[in-house]
């Protein structure tokens, strides 16, 4: 574990704090005017490999061979020139800072960052982190990677779950939540259930790799869920005509894929990072990489009774209560976290997959 202390004094500005995964979700802008939780778990912090934050420079200002040094791949509207390595926390992890008055601007109902460095050391006044919880964005606290430094806690290091460990834990994502709006209609509530933001993002990013993985041709997933998910959007952008590629769930405590797989759905760690990766004979059929909760509610859906049940509890029923609702609109994959993966994909180079990246945007309203 790590505390993360300020650059100029050495001030403690967090508590002890776990690395793990940055999560998909971390740039995602969702609806309007949408109040959206903290980001990350209490006692977790998760760093940005790319740059971040202003300045920021236009595509046609940058020399081709930089992109590509960046691993970018197709054009994009703007790409910044910050530092990379910001380390994002959450809110309440934070220690010994105070808000700076006159950075303090947001677009709507919060702070948004936009400004700058909101959060300066209380014990020397140096500039650290930005507090964001402005609508439509996760709320988290950015630590700024020039101002803070890691120091080791000694003695609290404990050595990353294993994939059994995982499945014994058992911990999925739902794919339905209630969604909050920082202004609800004058009568009624100011939520309603919809599809999970966090299954959105994931989705979008897994849709790229899909795309990758399908080399031009259908794409068939399993049914169900996952169905639900991505079908309706790989029918509209791949073609009919040619032999479909199967992609089908694989990883810890399912069974072992069948060799002609071409796709595998698998999880990704989420402390390490690390894909899930198959034994041989289907080690060469192409990864998928969705959050481990995600990645589990698909393969291992919690069951659910047509009713509530009385009297006492029976043998194998985990719970009782009815299911959440079910939205009901169409399941979209972020666009923005779509395209963001896509770019960065050196498949993209390739003429039919650029074609359907440009494609995707014309009927963004129809896909998304």
């Amino acid at each position: 574990m790590f505390v993360f202390v300020c650059a100029g004094c050495g001030a403690e500005l967090t508590a002890p704090l776990s690395q793990v995964v940055l999560p998909v979700h971390t740039h995602q802008k969702y609806g309007n005017g949408i109040q959206l939780p903290v980001l990350m778990e209490a006692g977790t912090f998760a760093v940005e490999p790319e740059p971040s934050g202003p300045p920021w420079r236009r595509w046609e200002e940058i020399d081709p061979d930089e992109l590509a040094a960046r691993g970018i791949y197709a054009p994009v509207h703007v790409l910044s020139d910050g530092a990379p390595g910001a380390i994002v926390i959450a809110p309440g992890d934070v220690r010994g800072t105070a808000l700076i008055p006159e950075k303090c601007g947001g677009y709507c109902c919060g702070l948004d960052g936009a400004d700058g460095p909101n959060l300066a050391c209380e014990t020397c006044g140096l500039p650290v982190a930005s507090r964001i919880d402005d609508c439509s964005l996760w709320q988290a606290v950015w630590l700024a990677p020039d101002a803070v430094r890691r120091r080791r806690v000694d003695g609290t290091d404990a050595a990353p779950l294993s994939w059994a460990e995982l499945v014994a834990q058992g911990k999925g994502t739902p794919a339905f939540e209630p969604i909050t709006a920082w202004d609800g209609p004058r009568l009624g509530l100011n939520h309603w259930w919809s599809w999970s933001p966090r299954w959105e993002a994931a989705a979008g990013r897994a849709l790229a790799h899909l795309l990758t993985a399908s080399e031009g041709r259908p794409v068939t997933v399993p049914d169900g869920l996952t169905e639900e998910v991505f079908q309706r959007v790989l029918d509209t952008l791949l073609p009919a005509g040619p032999p479909a590629r199967r992609a089908v769930l694989a990883g810890p405590g399912l069974p072992a894929p069948d060799a002609d797989v071409d796709i595998l759905i698998v999880p990704v760690h989420p402390q390490t990072g690390e894909t899930w990766a198959p034994p041989s004979p289907a080690a060469s059929a192409h990864p998928v990489p969705l959050p481990f909760g995600v990645w589990w509610w698909l393969a291992f859906p919690e069951p659910h009774l047509p009713a509530p049940a009385s009297g006492v509890m029976p043998d194998g029923v985990l719970r009782d209560d009815p299911p959440a609702p079910h939205p009901c609109s169409l399941f979209r994959p972020d666009p923005g976290i779509f395209w963001h993966t896509l770019v960065r994909l050196p498949a993209v180079r390739n003429q039919w997959l650029r074609e359907i990246l440009r494609t995707s945007r014309r009927t963004r309203a129809r896909l998304f």
